[in-house]
């Protein structure tokens, strides 16, 4: 069974059984159910709704799914065409539209695709209106409109440009600084929509782009995860190119990594800890990361007598502790940047554009930017899940065996050691347990995540 329903979205695999797969009968039921729970929130049936999708290969089959089935509830339908989550997370308030849909699974593999939900905000739906869709969805209760009734349908073509301005627009962007730095930057958009966005935003801040899998056919050439075993083919061409680094992004582009210029990972981890360093320089105030995150932005935080707040993880609640502390900045250590001068939405074109006003200001290579940050390790492993695994019951285990320890359950179960951590926890997206870890060398992360694995396999 590979549909996931979750304050993420809805998203599976395509192909298949209904109810057991992302399958046709699935998207309608699905987008019926997004859209009747709108028109209820609403109080009116003509609403107007903004679409959006990454590359993948069942994306415009997904697309005419949803968008039929949306006029025919009698609502209005903006396509954007091959976007970007934060592309279409601007443009819903940008046209006053009541909501929109982003049909992406973000870095799952090519088989997969999903419906993200937004508000008029264009930020996710919550959990509790997540339950609410799915209800409407596992019923079936809607009213589809009559002939005369249907929603029209529109394109446009200029939503990355209005994207693109608003950062150009922001004070803390600095185009001309980052101009005269004349930068040349290798991207892998691992052959989404990421191929047309970021080299028109690295146009106008006067970098030479050189394309590495940006052709948006949906193809990908690796794993679309941003991570470090994925990314040999951008970490040669740097050093081939002798560019002054690169940068990847993933199919929706909404997690922003990052090659020095001697082809080493920053570290996904880092990227929000160095637009955390420049935005917090300037201005005091809140940094917001999850649970999974690496203590680096806490303790950058701390040298700009600034705070720091960890959320469950999950955007939305990362977005929610945000607007509770006011934070001048947020993210997750996957790569996402939530600047929310711009939008409450991780957004890797304005992470592109603030790291490089930062790197520019600070006049040094990326690696020299790298080697100023705490020096932490981060671990990501996983255990495939099936389904006789009780995991809470396995989670609960864990707990008690390290209950001499500071232990969080906020989300999962997060072990804090004196010198090193791991947080495990049931993921919203695939059927598996992600554990994380940080330490002090890369060689001690590993290695508790491996512990950490043995001594679940032992309980199971």
């Amino acid at each position: 069974m590979s549909l996931i329903k979750s304050i993420s979205g809805i998203r599976g695999t395509i192909g298949g059984k209904v109810n057991d797969n992302l399958t046709p009968l699935d998207v309608v039921k699905f987008a019926s159910a997004f859209g009747t729970w709108l028109q209820n929130q609403k109080n009116k049936k003509d609403l107007t709704l903004i679409i959006g999708r990454d590359a993948r290969i069942s994306g415009s089959m997904v697309n005419s799914l949803v968008t039929a089935t949306l006029q025919g509830l009698g609502i209005h339908v903006v396509d954007l065409g091959l976007s970007t989550t934060p592309t279409v997370e601007i443009m819903v308030p940008e046209l006053n539209a009541d909501g929109g849909i982003i049909l992406t699974a973000s870095h799952n593999p090519k088989q997969w695709n999903a419906l993200k939900l937004l508000n008029e905000k264009g930020e996710f739906i919550n959990g509790e209106n997540g339950a609410e869709v799915l209800a409407l969805a596992e019923n079936e209760d809607f009213d589809y409109a009559e002939v005369d009734d249907l929603g029209k349908y529109e394109t446009r073509d200029d939503a990355f440009d209005i994207h693109i301005q608003k950062i150009l627009d922001l004070p803390m962007v600095d185009a001309e600084a980052i101009k005269a730095k004349k930068y040349k930057i290798v991207l892998d958009a691992v052959n989404s929509t990421g191929g047309i966005a970021i080299p028109l935003l690295l146009e106008k801040l006067g970098c030479e782009t050189i394309k590495l899998y940006c052709e948006p056919n949906g193809q990908f050439p690796h794993n679309p995860e941003p991570l470090k075993e994925h990314l040999g083919d951008i970490c040669e061409l740097v050093i081939k190119e002798k560019a002054d680094f690169g940068v990847v992004v993933d199919p929706d582009v909404d997690r922003l990594a990052l090659v020095d210029e001697n082809g080493e990972m920053f570290g996904e981890e880092y990227t929000l800890v160095a637009v955390a360093d420049y935005l917090l320089k300037n201005k005091n105030g809140v940094a917001i990361s999850n649970l999974s995150s690496s203590r680096a932005l806490r303790d950058v935080a701390k040298t700009h007598n600034s705070e720091y707040f960890a959320s469950a993880v999950g955007e939305v609640n990362v977005v929610n502790l945000m607007k509770e502390k006011n934070a001048v900045i947020g993210g997750e250590g996957n790569g996402g940047i939530i600047y929310p001068d711009l939008h409450y939405g991780r957004d890797s074109l304005v992470g592109v554009a603030l790291f490089l006003t930062h790197l520019a200001k600070e006049n040094k290579t990326v690696s020299e930017l790298r080697a100023g940050y705490p020096g932490y390790f981060m671990g990501k492993k996983k255990i495939e899940l099936t389904p006789e695994i009780n995991v809470d019951d396995l989670l609960t285990k864990m707990e008690k065996e390290y209950q001499n320890e500071e232990v969080s359950t906020v989300d999962g179960v997060k072990i804090d050691f004196e010198n090193n951590w791991v947080h495990l926890r049931k993921s919203n997206t695939e059927p598996i347990i992600r554990i994380y870890t940080e330490a002090k060398s890369q060689e001690e992360a590993d290695k508790l995540g491996d512990d950490m694995i043995a001594k679940i396999k032992s309980f199971i």
